[in-house]
């Protein structure tokens, strides 16, 4: 299984090339240079493992929720490489991708939203397969669904800009907490593997950023 794989959601541009068990990645604080950044880094990484386009079973992106803009821009940068090269595309939930990189079989995943909120999902790995028990929200940290039971971890930067909030609403659920995990694109590559492997991939054209929120800003009366 050969796949390509981006992430631009955050802050981070990051870029994963899993060539069957060996993978290459690179994953690099962009800021608002994303756009700049991610096909430079795709051909980076296609050189150095002597890959064509062409020789790919598919592309696959961080869906979201996240930046509206970094949503927009990875789908854009995955539709436009797989229609060139005639490939299947996978979107992969950038909190599953949380999930996967926090070590863990059980996770409560929030990105941090901005307007004082998060993105937040459940998830507990059963068998090797991640099983959803609560799908991406938008939240106050104070009003997250609750996991049942604990020995639960918290994974993204939610828990880094709402720590004691979220701790507090968990109480003594969590037995981590991991702010400094990022959804990042060689996670998203080992979701997407079965994926193409089991034929789910998407036409380029049918990929599409999941959003959530349906606003970016606060208006003025909103603030005070």
């Amino acid at each position: 299984m050969k796949l390509l794989a981006l992430d631009t959601s955050t802050e981070y541009c990051s870029v994963a090339l899993q060539m069957d068990e060996a993978v290459l990645s690179r994953h690099v604080l962009a800021g608002q240079g994303h756009s700049g950044m991610a096909l430079a880094m795709v051909d980076e990484l296609l050189a150095e493992g002597g890959v064509g386009l062409a020789e790919l079973d598919g592309v696959a992106f961080g869906s979201g929720p996240g930046s509206f803009t970094g949503l927009r821009i990875a789908c854009g940068v995955a539709q436009g490489l797989a229609f060139g090269a005639d490939l299947p595309v996978a979107g992969i939930s950038t909190l599953l991708a949380l999930a996967e990189g926090s070590g863990a079989d059980k996770a409560v995943a929030c990105l941090d939203a901005r307007m004082g909120e998060v993105y937040h999902g459940i998830y507990r790995r059963i068998g090797g397969c991640w099983e959803e028990l609560s799908p991406p929200g938008l939240y106050a940290p104070g009003d997250l669904p609750l996991p049942e039971g604990g020995g639960w971890t918290g994974c993204g930067n939610g828990f880094a800009q709402y720590g004691e909030a979220l701790r507090d609403r968990h109480g003594g659920a969590l037995e981590a907490a991991r702010g400094d995990v990022y959804p990042r694109a060689e996670f998203i590559a080992r979701l997407a593997a079965p994926v193409f492997a089991h034929g789910r991939g998407v036409a380029p054209e049918e990929a599409l950023p999941v959003y959530i929120r349906d606003k970016v800003a606060l208006k003025t009366r909103e603030r005070t």
